[in-house]
């Protein structure tokens, strides 16, 4: 792997940290950045292994690990996290660069497209968790909605253990799902007790900002640039793979299939069993291609 330079800077509201791995000879690729939400930048370290061919850049979202935000009572949305990146691309000489968002990063990559579309060449989207573009909408986000209330309410663990859920289900959502018993966050091995913090980015901001978000699909579909959207192979009928399938259609298009689940480039960077890394770089690589 090529040597990482750490960098910070300054924008509205907050500190960004990111990565730049210069690529290992010249190269006339542009730039490939990797960018999740609420995933930092330490998730896509065996991901950014697999380009050492062409420079690579990672970065921790406002409020994530080493980026900091200021808690003054604003929600930053889709926007603010797209104005970020935009503002990377910038500092590490400009656009046209690649993107690959996961998850939240999706979601952001979709906004980045329309905002700056001169910043990308190619978007990959990997399975954007968009309850917009689902027909179980209204339960979706107030099942979201909930989490965020029981975050505020409750503290980490019981909000984690309602998410925990909520990934999990397969099936559409009832209208009355969010009124059904709150689990034991203790059966998820998470903590009982409420520590009274309440800056988790997951719980305390995404869980109200990104459920109402809706992509400009029509801009997307007819201008530039090319956009992706990627889904899990194993990924099931989860919620972030319905929205794939969904946002997918929206634009016209069937998602491309990765090799793994939502998290398929995962080395195992925060102790999970690693997925499909080396299936999914190669596979990325081809989408990138077109």
């Amino acid at each position: 792997m090529t040597d990482k330079k750490t960098l910070t800077l300054e924008v509205p509201g907050a500190v960004l940290t990111y990565d730049v791995r210069e690529a290992a000879a010249p190269t006339d690729e542009p730039p490939l950045l990797l960018i999740g939400l609420p995933m930092g930048a330490e998730g896509f370290t065996t991901l950014a292994s697999h380009f050492t061919d062409r420079t690579v850049v990672t970065y921790d979202p406002r409020g994530i690990e080493r980026s900091t935000r200021e808690l003054n009572g604003d929600l930053p949305g889709v926007p603010t996290f797209a104005d970020d990146v935009h503002r990377v691309i910038r500092a590490v000489g400009g656009g046209p660069v690649d993107l690959f968002g996961s998850s939240g990063g999706a979601v952001v990559a979709l906004e980045l497209a329309t905002a700056h579309p001169e910043d990308v060449r190619s978007v990959i989207a990997h399975e954007p968790p968009l309850p917009t573009a689902l027909p179980d909408r209204d339960a979706v986000i107030a099942a979201m909605t909930d989490i965020h209330d029981t975050y505020q309410a409750k503290g980490s663990g019981p909000a984690m253990a309602k998410f925990i859920n909520l990934v999990m289900v397969t099936d559409e959502l009832t209208a009355d799902y969010a009124n059904q018993p709150a689990p034991d966050p203790a059966q998820f091995g998470l903590p009982t007790e409420d520590d009274g913090s309440r800056d988790d980015l997951l719980l305390g901001v995404n869980m109200l900002t990104i459920p109402s978000y809706v992509p400009a699909y029509e801009t997307i579909r007819t201008g530039t640039p090319r956009v992706v959207i990627g889904i899990g192979a194993d990924s099931g009928g989860g919620l972030a793979a319905r929205s794939a399938q969904a946002a997918a259609a929206l634009l016209g298009a069937e998602p491309v299939e990765f090799p793994g689940g939502h998290g398929g480039f995962s080395g195992g960077e925060y102790g999970q069993p690693a997925d499909k890394p080396v299936e999914f770089a190669a596979k990325l690589r081809e989408a990138l291609a077109g």
